[in-house]
């Protein structure tokens, strides 16, 4: 029996969760493991990633996944407020 063809397929690749404003040796990791791809946001030490959606902002506690396609996503973590 084959799989549901409407089933997304997941990139199984790297992940690195946005770490809180004053980790600074972690937003270096970060930063260059991004390159090119983010950009800062000014508000709440957000980073702002380019994916195949479009510009996505990832604040401290979401993660932002390297598919093995080499493209950048991002999974939101719950916050208090997304009630």
């Amino acid at each position: 029996m084959r799989g549901r063809a409407f089933q997304p397929r997941f990139d199984h690749g790297a992940a690195l969760r946005v770490p809180p404003p004053g980790d600074a040796e972690n937003w270096r990791v970060l930063w260059m493991w991004l390159g090119a791809e983010a950009h800062a946001v000014a508000e709440a030490h957000a980073v702002q990633v380019h994916t195949p959606e479009g510009p996505v902002v990832a604040h401290c506690g979401d993660w932002i996944v390297l598919s093995v396609t080499g493209e950048f996503h991002v999974a939101h973590a719950v916050r208090a407020c997304d009630a």
